[in-house]
């Protein structure tokens, strides 16, 4: 029975010192995956950065060396700041942006507690309708959109571009915030209102339970609305309204054999950008999960 019982425990322990490596192996797999592909994603961003920061010739004759005492060079940044408009574009894009989030978020929460909270027959086909919204690209209505910004003599103003951003972002912001509203606890908006709490004041009640939802959809929001060329090019494409992604086409388009600054435009419009990502990747990633899991 001992010697049994030992054999036991020795299969026992020797599955388990196999398990633990055959574990140890995948989770080396699998990791050296996930550094592969983030070194192949911002690779790119990397070299470009760095050599914007580099003279001509170096970067002809070295692209993948780091900058020297002998290659360092800021020549193209200074050039774009000289001969491009960047500060007035990052203005501009700031406004657009901010105010588009803004928007967004207070007609999205507002609409979706609308439609968890009253449960009228038209409800489930403006829920349909949001979801269509987000399938349907609204570069198909540029026509349309244009001709309603000149008859509301909206042309060429920041004004026209956040309101079709607004538009552009409402529906996946809606259809999200769903989501997040019906997880709130009905005993929750049942105490406020016995303790004579208005709707609205019950909204705000309930608005903090949801608080991983508002930074998904605003970061869901910042991305495209930063990122996009198409629209500012057709509604606003004067000098004193063009966004950074406007700026920077414009700028590559005139500079196209000046490196450096070719290089250092493509860091202004892309930097920024990268930056706000990391630093709300968490609230992002932590409520489109959430999100997506209720």
């Amino acid at each position: 029975m001992t010697m049994t019982l030992s054999d036991d425990k020795a299969v026992h322990t020797a599955r388990k010192s196999k398990d633990g490596r055959a574990w140890t192996a995948d989770r080396i797999v699998v990791h050296a995956l996930l550094i592969f592909f983030v070194l192949l994603a911002i690779g790119p961003i990397l070299l470009v950065i760095m050599n914007s920061f580099k003279t001509t010739p170096a970067i002809f004759g070295g692209p993948f060396d780091l900058p020297t005492t002998k290659t360092f060079g800021i020549d193209g940044y200074l050039r774009v700041f000289t001969r491009g408009n960047f500060l007035l574009n990052y203005q501009n894009s700031l406004i657009v942006t901010v105010v588009t989030i803004v928007l967004t978020i207070v007609t999205a929460t507002l609409a979706a507690y609308g439609l968890v909270e009253y449960k009228v027959r038209l409800a489930p086909i403006l829920a349909g309708l949001f979801i269509v919204g987000i399938m349907l690209p609204i570069r198909l209505g540029t026509v349309p959109i244009l001709e309603i910004m000149i008859s509301w003599n909206l042309i060429d103003t920041l004004t026209a571009l956040i309101l079709v951003y607004t538009a552009m972002s409402i529906p996946i912001a809606v259809t999200l915030m769903v989501a997040y509203f019906r997880t709130v606890p009905t005993e929750l908006k049942e105490a406020a209102r016995i303790d004579g709490a208005g709707e609205f004041r019950t909204f705000l009640i309930a608005l903090p339970v949801v608080k991983p939802g508002l930074a998904a959809v605003a970061t869901l929001t910042m991305l495209p609305v930063w990122n996009d060329l198409w629209f500012p090019l057709v509604l606003a494409p004067s000098k004193s309204n063009q966004t950074v992604t406007l700026g920077v086409q414009q700028f590559v388009g005139q500079f196209l054999s000046d490196y450096p600054a070719l290089l250092a435009a493509l860091t202004l419009g892309a930097v920024p950008l990268i930056l706000l990502y990391v630093i709300f990747s968490r609230q992002f990633i932590k409520g489109l999960s959430q999100g997506v899991g209720k």
